[in-house]
């Protein structure tokens, strides 16, 4: 199967510091792939690179068959369209309710009447559980409400791939868990997850591979099962949590 997004040969350095030197990474279509990588590592650097928040030094950034790394900020708009980015912390407009955030792509980005508009905000609102809060504003809501919004509202163009940069980061166990069911009710329809994460355990339970970062390239990449298996040092020290991810 051809890969829905590839990083070749990526390098990056932020002046005297090299964060990737030779970063390689497949993704493939309908599955969830974790990244880990002790802080500073460059985890979210990668995903940041890919939808053009940060351009790479050299290598290529390969999706639906061309070199996406080196577009101009007027064509990654089509790009950021089918690659969703998932902000650690929801990135919700303030003063929006959350109906006005999940509308605003696509009032934006689409020509769908309002009345196809309201049908695909209580879709998302249903998905994400959180069906009768249209009219509240980001300060009502809880952290991983918050959070689950800002899912919603990354995916309510339905993209093809997902960048999830530790959607888990301060939540709670039962958020933890609901945030983790979503993403793999995404997965099920066949979209693509890239998951940067601190949180091993819910890594582990959700995807379909692991990839370590570490020494500025990707230093092994396999199933879950696998990594579990593993006597490579290095993936015992992550698994064991000896290693921030």
């Amino acid at each position: 199967m051809e890969p829905v997004l590839q990083l070749v040969n990526l390098k990056k350095r932020f002046r005297d510091k090299i964060v990737h030197d030779g970063l390689n990474l497949a993704l493939e279509k309908g599955e969830i792939l974790s990244l880990f990588g002790g802080s500073g590592t460059g985890k979210s650097v990668a995903l940041r690179s890919i939808i053009g928040l940060e351009r790479p030094d050299s290598g290529e950034i390969i999706f639906q068959n061309r070199d996406i790394s080196k577009l101009s900020e007027k064509n990654l708009i089509e790009v950021r369209k089918r690659v969703a980015y998932v902000f650690q912390n929801g990135a919700l407009f303030d003063s929006m309710t959350v109906e006005e955030n999940l509308a605003y792509p696509l009032l934006e980005h689409t020509k769908l009447s309002l009345e196809a508009v309201k049908e695909k905000i209580q879709a998302m609102l249903s998905l994400i559980g959180m069906e009768g809060s249209e009219d509240l504003l980001p300060a009502s809501l809880s952290g991983g409400m918050q959070k689950r919004v800002g899912l919603a509202r990354a995916i309510i163009l339905e993209p093809e791939v997902i960048l999830y940069d530790e959607p888990t980061a301060g939540l709670d166990p039962h958020n933890t868990r609901n945030l983790i069911g979503i993403m793999d009710k995404l997965r099920k329809t066949g979209k693509s997850g890239l998951f940067v994460t601190h949180d091993i355990p819910a890594a582990l339970e959700v995807s379909d591979r692991i990839a370590i970062l570490y020494n500025k390239k990707i230093h092994v990449i396999d199933t879950v099962e696998n990594i579990k298996k593993s006597h490579d040092p290095v993936v015992q020290a992550f698994i064991e949590g000896s290693v921030s991810a």
